[in-house]
């Protein structure tokens, strides 16, 4: 049931990782101003950093909201799996005088963003061309790794898949990834692919391999694994950055072929973005190409890098364009 909301209304949209989150107002997908990103760490609830932001831009009157959260979304409660933040949705839309207050999983708004998304602001890793009216694929790793789809409605549209693929069992295929297997279930018990392809993943794979070849693994930060890795100051790093790409490769092909996702695969998150010209020319394609009888089939798949500032942002407002408000 519509509320009569009017083009001019401003509408809150928000992504909420484990990390940082990113706030922007907007009338329509096309309309998005005022985008701000805040640390998490910063502020001891969702609604504090809701209402310092609407503070900073002078709290214009916004009834409708939109938040994308790296979490899934099973009811009023949520309890953040990457944060430690948790509220009620609707407690939080009564205490921001709010007549709406939509939560939906990151990377679901992450995928109602791709058919907005312009050329220039997608990056091919390799494949074919995109089929039109197939199922397209999207994950990312970021604090965890985040799994989502689009699925062609007959109505012309596309129709999101909240899913939780981050946390499908990890499956190692050469020695290395044994080792991380090994180490992984000691430490952890269940080895999701998350627990290997995010930003602490990283770190737990630059250790592992360090402490299986003898040497003292320093004590680096994800960013700077990635940095000295690139640049080849740093052999282990570099050897855990290709072992990241490899074991994302294998995610990204199972994702493909579970949905049969001629469609492409698009690659977001806050990591591989930030990788540059080094993921093109990484041993990604090359793991996501080997799948034995399905080679063939998986080569034509063209798979992208999201190059956009804040494309769960959106997203969320795409979501919000094909809403009704109570």
């Amino acid at each position: 049931m519509s509320t009569g909301m009017t083009d001019t209304d401003h509408r809150l949209i928000a992504d909420i990782g484990g990390t940082h989150a990113r706030f922007g107002l907007s009338t329509s997908v096309t309309d998005i101003s005022n985008t701000t990103v805040l640390a998490c760490a910063d502020f001891p609830t969702l609604e504090a950093a809701v209402r310092h932001y609407l503070n900073h831009h002078g709290n214009p009157p916004v009834k409708h909201a939109v938040f994308g959260m790296a979490n899934p979304v099973l009811g009023d409660q949520i309890e953040m799996t990457n944060y430690a933040w948790s509220f009620s949705i609707e407690r939080t839309r009564k205490n921001l005088g709010l007549a709406s207050l939509r939560v939906i999983n990151d990377f679901t708004a992450l995928a109602l963003a791709v058919p907005h998304l312009k050329s220039d602001e997608l990056n091919k890793v390799g494949g074919g061309q995109p089929i039109k009216g197939t199922p397209l694929g999207l994950l990312g790793p970021g604090t965890g790794l985040g799994v989502s789809a689009l699925i062609p409605n007959p109505a012309g549209g596309w129709t999101p898949l909240a899913a939780e693929g981050g946390h499908v069992s990890f499956a190692p295929r050469n020695d290395d990834e044994q080792v991380l297997w090994r180490a992984a279930t000691k430490a952890y018990g269940h080895v999701s692919v998350e627990r290997l392809v995010s930003g602490s993943g990283l770190a737990f794979i630059y250790r592992s391999l360090c402490l299986d070849r003898n040497i003292r693994p320093d004590d680096h930060a994800p960013a700077d694994i990635s940095r000295l890795g690139i640049a080849g100051h740093d052999a282990m790093c570099l050897a855990a950055l290709e072992i990241f790409c490899l074991i994302l490769g294998t995610a990204a092909s199972d994702l493909a072929v579970t949905l049969g996702a001629r469609g492409g695969i698009y690659i977001g998150g806050g990591i591989i973005p930030k990788l540059g010209n080094y993921f093109f020319r990484s041993p990604f394609r090359q793991r996501f190409d080997d799948k034995g009888r399905f080679s063939e089939y998986l080569s034509a798949i063209p798979v992208f890098v999201i190059n956009s500032a804040n494309p769960a942002l959106l997203g969320a407002a795409a979501y919000m364009d094909h809403q009704h408000y109570e």
